[in-house]
């Protein structure tokens, strides 16, 4: 049997590459353009693209699931596509484009993918959906015939179930989208206000956000409290805790041959990251420095 620590472990090690997986092609140049001509300008396409399981409860849900993406961004994203295309047209663009991009940027990745379908879809048909909207959405949607793309969705439903998860824990806190973001970007470093800015958070938004941690002790000014980082840790921690479930389920050899295959091909796609959007762009999949505040 493996030590329950051996399965945090392995949860945090593996989320950086599910993440990368699926991540790199928010900013993909293949999607970006494929979204433009469906009218879909920036990063509206990106908006309609992963929020197409869900779109059909409106943009309210959507942006409950989303967590800290900009409301106002959500609710044009919506406009745009009524008035230009549908969902399922931005879904199947996005498809393309990740079929396309994975084939010219991360070769390497195909064959594991089109290997882990199979043993991953089982999996992703028993994590628990109580509490995880977004994640359960995305179970309606068609799983492709492609071997690649079948098991790319595999691992979106995986990218998705843990941020449901992640959310939940942010909730429980009592913090904001903007909030919490706030939060990771001192957690990560950055320089300030970087991270929900990136996200379309407005002044207003920002300050008010600023506002709500100061009242509860979380900053001092617009600096994050060591309190503030610790409390950015703690989410972080439990979320690797409570996702260690997929891992469990698919097995203790399957999860090892998963980091062991898709690290290599993921730093290819986090390169690509690096180039078609910027080096502060997907913190998920990226080794955190430790940040001390004085």
């Amino acid at each position: 049997m493996v030590n329950p620590d051996a399965w945090f472990d392995t949860a945090r090690r593996n989320a950086r590459s599910v993440q990368t997986t699926i991540g790199w092609v928010f900013w993909d140049p293949g999607a970006v353009t494929r979204y433009s001509e469906l009218g879909l300008p920036g990063p509206f396409g990106y908006i309609a693209a992963r929020c197409a399981p869900l779109a059909p409860a409106g943009p309210d849900s959507v942006i409950a699931a989303f967590g800290s993406i900009s409301p106002l961004a959500i609710r044009l994203a919506f406009e745009l596509v009524a008035a230009n295309t549908t969902f399922d047209a931005v879904w199947r663009a996005r498809d393309e484009a990740v079929a396309e991009g994975l084939a010219e940027h991360a070769s390497g990745i195909l064959a594991p993918l089109s290997a882990l379908g199979p043993s991953l879809w089982p999996v992703v048909e028993q994590l628990p959906t109580v509490g995880r909207v977004f994640f359960a959405a995305h179970l309606r949607m068609p799983r492709p015939d492609d071997p690649v793309l079948s098991g790319w969705h595999a691992v979106n439903c995986l990218r998705e179930w843990r941020g449901d998860t992640h959310w939940a824990l942010v909730a429980a806190q009592g913090l904001t989208g903007v909030e919490v973001s706030i939060l990771h970007n001192a957690w990560l470093g950055y320089e300030p206000d970087w991270l929900p800015t990136s996200r379309g958070t407005g002044p207003d938004e920002l300050a008010e956000g600023w506002r709500g941690l100061n009242q509860n002790g979380l900053a001092e000014g617009r600096t994050v409290t060591r309190e503030g980082v610790a409390l950015r840790q703690y989410l972080e921690d439990e979320t690797d805790r409570l996702t260690t479930l997929p891992w469990r389920l698919l097995g203790e050899d399957a999860s090892r041959r998963f980091a062991a295959e898709f690290e290599t091909p993921c730093a290819l796609l986090l390169a690509r990251v690096d180039l078609t959007a910027g080096p502060n762009y997907q913190p998920a999949s990226r080794i955190r420095d430790v940040v001390d505040l004085v």
